[in-house]
């Protein structure tokens, strides 16, 4: 039709990204698509879901296109959306692949939403679906859900797969009439279409004539649509990607899922009426039905659906709130309310009931105040709300604002009114807690966890498109190999590999330069380009949660995931665009370490406390910070703090506070970080921004060495300098952070001249701007810092007053990381603290503290479960009191905890060491123990229940008896390996005992060095380290080639290294279980998890070194500590094998001998024994 113009046509029936790994449209492109096409509007339909309604409608209207809201629904075959059984409505066999979709499960049709009436049914109706009508993964409604949300909705027949084609492709038209009929009924009769596509497929093609019939018979429009999937034709490729994804099969495998030919793209509207030269009529009625569809998404004020605080008979939420602010301001100054206290909390108080947020108050102080009373930790408060006296008076934070130099205005301003944001920090248990009575209280129609999206990323994308193009894993890896290291955890895209004006381009020259020298690199990049960005799942984000005055389903839809997790389906800023209030309850496991502590003080006999109450200027918790020993504690635990808390040698809280501060992009980049440590420490000399502010400045910047750290010393400066308000200064500090050229500008011209009114030159104007403006990048929210800080401190002072409750706490919150378990049982070594083995008598759920030394806790057993420990220790603590040894326990112990696998794991773990001592000989009987004890107990539990047992106590019931064998112990490898199976780590003893000089002598780091610097690691770092391999793993590639990943183990932690190609073949003989290895090669960090690409491999003749004793002979008068000291750093200047032992020689010809640690182990040279004879005589050595 040569006359048909582009605003002739309008898609209907389009599926976005959101149809996840099945739509290959991006909403952008989409809206491009449709603009180049010239065509007026456009619809969306996603299967099942509205995830992109509201940025479809955002989208489409800021690109002067009209958005069309609606949803290619599934629906129940003629079923409840409850009843989760399959239908088959074919008569035969063949028909199979013509039956109801989904084996059964359900039909599709498609749905619009006329007016903002229809537009909130659909949201509604999809969240009942997703809700209540589950099957699978795909949310079902059913009739009753269509019913009650029909109104101001068009239906149509949909796609194939719709019940009316279903029902004529299996030859029962009458049935498709009754269903054609039942859904006119259901919209109403102008408001149900029949639905015609031609993609050339026979299943559509088989039953046009019947559809024209039916919508004659019932007296139904017809309408057209294109099913598009894609926004070019050209992207076809990138859709038959995602179907590969989606279902884990080939590009070439012949019998998976694909679409037939390239046709689901946004046609133009001449394609459409050529297509469809029959149905002029029904392609104008897509035109027709997109008039008659108006809907507005309604941005409304921050707030609006505030959640309402339930308050008392005869007070409302200001008066309620006032009174709470009033109460709390005597509690926390014990009655007596300095002035400038109370000056700052009216000042708060008028300001947000100005902004009318003190419901917004009220709930959150609720719920952490709920969370305190019912034992959950909750953090001493997060981000800028730390700033607010209001927010310390009201329990939501435990820092005093005015102590700590904190400002309101960068939490709430008056001058820029925004939405308050308050995020609280829980142990991630209490968390859900939280969030279930928040739920309760407020509703659960009102309380929604945010859902995120998960895109297709570089590596990703590379690594997809070499498995889908049936590339070996090699391939992928070398690609991903080849990317410029990630920067902020986040990758160069594919795109901007090869875009010259793309901010990391000549980083990617590595990539660049594989691509043009490889034909295949080419062809899955080229893949690669097509799915990069494209949404992958859902998932739930860690914090923000929906607190809304009415149902969610009115704003946004709701999702539940398999979990049982209800989220909305708008991410959490579109939530807040459209008027729902957002909360963060973020879960920190740190939290949970500090509350097990003061939990392993109070069981270990000693006073309990409020870690609240701590002092925070204890002198030895700021000994343990300037030494650097800090691993464990929340932010200081890295090995450059750790390194910078040593330079530093912190003393006060501040500096704990500046400190997380400055350790971060940003500030380091430009060294503020060591510059703060050396002006503190006079190293370097403090110099003025410029005389005329020097004196101005000194209560701002003193307390930072002249360095700027914070934006509240942004914001404190210009109100001195400049006489801004602290509201005008926020704006300003905001505008400087932004570095925007235009908004700088604009800026500057009323900060020079505040500064002239003030009596400042333009030079010291011009040089605070130019000092304050890259600073102001970088600079940090001190309320952030502060309140973080005190987390730090908080576990700084456990460590130092408590480390045998801290430890046990530590180990038990890093149970399920193996590496963690094993650098943390270093550092109790390290301490002095003893962690002993499991024990059936001794040993709690979890680890515990018991006088000096730390238990494992019997649940840190694999296969161990926590149900049968409680149940195991409820025995011991009865009368009969200890289990005697092996044989007692399991004629006592309840049928439940005597399983096999789980009693064999305790046996090899150690748990009854204590009670038999011979691990092998249990393990040999336990299984005929238990096979002998199981009736009995059988029978004991049924006599429990029988009224008329034989009451005399009379029974001919025994106990097991049998007798445990005398045979050997395993030999020590075996022993510790089978520890080590069950704990994740070996805990009684090492088989590398007594060789920690040996590995160190080998090695250029420890593997928990390695493991602690995974957020500092270079890309391609070569490194060196020691141990015993643990594990090999032996693997084929598809081509044939072989690798392996073996794992490597020292005292402390253990790493996996890959050996492919060369490396693997020069080393293959060399990967066997109980090797000590020395490994060099390539670290790599992926997600936290770092890996070594070995290069060489290498296994030292330990035993050709000279391993004989090293005797030292000194006079008694020599042990003194200057002499000791100078002895130990000659030793170890000489590490090696040789054990050092000490002869000391008293006064009246006597000896006698101490061993000295592992630690001093050396290697015996002349160089060593020149040196001990230069410093204690020829006759030093023996």
């Amino acid at each position: 039709m040569a006359d048909v113009k582009p605003s002739d046509f309008v898609h209907l029936h389009v599926h976005t990204h959101y149809s996840m790994l099945d739509g290959a449209a991006p909403i952008d492109a989409l809206v491009k698509a449709v603009k180049e096409q010239g065509q007026t509007a456009v619809g969306i339909t996603d299967h099942g879901n509205m995830h992109g309604a509201y940025e479809l409608w955002s989208t489409a209207v800021s690109a002067g296109i009209k958005p069309i809201i609606g949803i290619e629904a599934y629906v129940t075959p003629g079923t409840s959306r409850f009843d989760t059984t399959r239908v088959h409505w074919r008569t035969s066999e063949d028909q199979k692949s013509d039956d109801v979709p989904a084996n059964g499960s359900y039909t599709h049709m498609t749905m619009l939403a006329e007016n903002d009436e229809g537009l909130t049914n659909l949201l509604k109706a999809s969240s009942v679906a997703n809700l209540e009508g589950l099957f699978g993964k795909s949310p079902r409604m059913d009739r009753e859900v269509l019913n009650t949300y029909a109104k101001g909705v068009i239906g149509t027949s949909g796609c194939p797969s719709g019940e009316v084609q279903t029902r004529l492709r299996l030859g029962q038209f009458n049935e498709a009439l009754r269903a054609a009929g039942e859904f006119q009924d259901i919209f109403g009769k102008d408001n149900f279409y029949i639905e015609l596509m031609d993609h050339g497929l026979s299943i559509e093609k088989r039953v046009v004539k019947d559809l024209i019939t039916i919508a004659d018979k019932i007296g139904a429009p017809l309408v057209v649509t294109n099913d598009s999937h894609y926004a070019k034709e050209t992207d076809a490729a990138a859709q038959d990607a995602l179907l590969c994804i989606n279902s884990g099969s080939r590009l070439t495998d012949p019998t998976r899922f694909k679409f037939d030919g390239s046709g689901y793209y946004i046609k133009s509207a001449k394609e459409m009426y050529d297509l469809f030269k029959e149905f002029p009529e029904a392609c104008r009625n897509t035109v027709e039905i997109a008039q008659r569809c108006n809907v507005i998404f309604d941005d409304h004020q921050d707030g609006a659906f505030m959640p309402e605080f339930e308050c008392p008979e005869g007070w409302d939420e200001t008066s309620l709130f006032l009174k709470h602010v009033q109460d709390g301001l005597m509690q926390r100054y014990n009655g007596n309310v300095p002035e400038e206290v109370s000056r700052q909390a009216d000042y708060e108080c008028g300001v947000i009931c100005q902004m009318q947020f003190c419901g917004y108050f009220l709930v959150v102080a609720d719920y952490i105040n709920w969370a305190k009373e019912h034992g959950i930790m909750v953090g001493p408060g997060r981000g800028s709300a730390a700033g607010s006296m209001v927010a310390y008076a009201m329990g939501i934070t435990e820092l005093d604002p005015l102590k700590h130099g904190l400002i309101f205005e960068r939490f709430l301003n008056p001058e820029r009114v925004s939405l308050p944001d308050i995020d609280v920090d829980f142990d991630p248990e209490g968390r859900m807690k939280v969030l279930d009575y928040v739920a309760e209280k407020y509703g659960h129609d009102k309380v929604a966890q945010c859902v995120t999206y998960g895109t297709i990323k570089t590596k990703q994308a590379l690594k997809d498109s070499a498995r889908i193009m049936d590339y070996e894993f090699s391939m992928g890896e070398l690609m991903t190999k080849a990317l410029p290291p990630a920067v902020g955890g986040k990758d160069i895209t594919v795109h901007d590999i090869f875009n010259k004006d793309a901010k990391r381009y000549d980083e990617a020259k590595e990539f660049r330069d594989l691509y043009d020298s490889n034909e295949d690199v080419q062809k899955i990049t080229k893949q690669a380009m097509g799915i990069e960005g494209l949404i992958r799942q859902t998932g739930v984000h860690a914090c923000a949660t929906i607190m809304a005055s009415n149902p969610i389903t009115n704003t946004s839809p709701l999702l539940k995931r398999t979990d049982g997790t209800v989220t909305t389906t708008f991410e959490y800023h579109t939530c807040e665009t459209l008027g729902l209030v957002k909360m963060d309850f973020l879960g920190l496991s740190n939290l949970t370490v500090i509350r097990d502590t003061i939990t392993n003080i109070e069981n270990n006999g000693k006073p309990s406390f409020n870690i609240q109450d701590v002092p925070i200027d204890d002198k030895e918790t700021y000994k343990l910070l300037s030494r650097g020993d800090t691993l464990g504690v929340f932010q200081l635990d890295s090995d450059g703090m750790r390194n910078l808390l040593k330079s530093l040698k912190p003393d006060n809280f501040n500096d704990i506070s500046a400190l997380i501060a400055l350790y971060r992009p940003g500030p380091m980049d430009v060294d503020s970080h060591n510059n703060y440590a050396k002006r503190k420490n006079g190293l370097q000399q403090i110099t003025a921004i410029h005389p005329e502010v020097a004196e101005p400045l000194a209560e701002v910047l003193d307390e930072t060495y002249g360095l700027i750290v914070y934006q509240e010393q942004v914001q404190s400066a210009a109100r001195i300098l400049a006489g801004y308000s602290l509201g005008r200064a926020d704006v300003l500090r905001r505008a400087m952070g932004k570095k925007k050229p235009e908004v700088l500008a604009k800026e500057q011209v009323p900060f020079f001249e505040g500064m002239a009114q003030h009596g400042y030159s333009r030079e010291a104007a011009q040089a605070v701007w130019d000092i304050f403006v890259p600073f102001a990048g970088y600079a940090f929210n001190k309320a952030h810092s502060a309140a973080y800080g005190l987390i730090s401190y908080w576990t700084a002072y456990l460590k130092t007053h408590y480390p045998t409750e801290f430890m046990a706490a530590l180990l038990e919150n890093a149970k399920n990381d193996k590496n963690k378990t094993a650098l943390y049982l270093g550092e109790a070594r390290r301490m002095g603290i003893q962690v002993l083995p499991p024990d059936i008598n001794e040993s709690q759920l979890q680890f515990s503290a018991v006088g000096d030394v730390v238990r494992f806790g019997l649940a840190a057993i694999r296969n161990v479960g926590a149900d049968r420990v409680t149940e195991i220790i409820k025995e011991r603590e009865s009368e009969k009191g200890k289990f005697i040894n092996f044989l007692d326990f399991v004629n006592r112990a309840p049928l439940n905890a005597l399983n096999k696998r789980m009693v064999e794991s305790l046996i090899k773990g150690g748990a009854f060491d204590n009670t038999d001592g011979n691990r092998r000989a249990l393990v040999t009987i336990h299984e005929e123990a238990i096979d002998l004890a199981a009736p009995i107990k059988r029978k004991e539990a049924e006599g429990q229940f029988d009224l008329f047992a034989d009451m005399s106590g009379d029974s001919d019931m025994t106990g097991v008896e049998i007798t445990v064998p005398d045979i050997e112990e395993w030999d020590k490898s075996t022993k510790l390996n089978f520890e080590r199976e069950m704990l994740g780590l070996y805990v009684s003893d090492h088989p590398l005992s007594g060789m920690e000089s040996v590995l160190a002598g080998l090695r250029d780091m420890s593997i928990a060095r390695l493991l602690n610097s995974v957020a500092t690691l270079e890309p391609r770092t070569v490194v060196t380290i020691a141990g015993l391999i643990t594990s090999v793993e032996r693997k084929i590639s598809k081509k044939g080639n072989a690798w392996a990943i073996i794992t490597v183990e020292d005292m402390e932690a253990s790493v996996q290294c890959l050996f492919f190609g060369k490396a693997y073949e020069e080393n293959a003989s060399k990967l066997n279980i109980d090797t000590i290895v020395r490994v060099r090669g390539f670290a790599e960090a992926r997600e936290e998890a770092v890996s070594i690409r070995a290069q060489e491999l290498e296994v030292p003749r330990i035993e050709d070194a000279d391993t004989s004793i090293l005797l030292v002979r000194l006079p008694e008068v020599a042990l003194v500590a200057s002499r000791m000291q100078q002895l130990a750093e000659i030793l170890h200047m000489h590490p090696g094998y040789s054990e050092v032992q000490l002869m000391v020689v008293r006064q009246d010809g006597s000896c006698a001998v101490v061993t000295m640690g592992d630690n001093f182990r050396v290697k015996k040279d002349a160089s060593l024994f020149g040196d001990i004879k230069a410093m204690f005589g020829p006759h030093s050595i023996a």
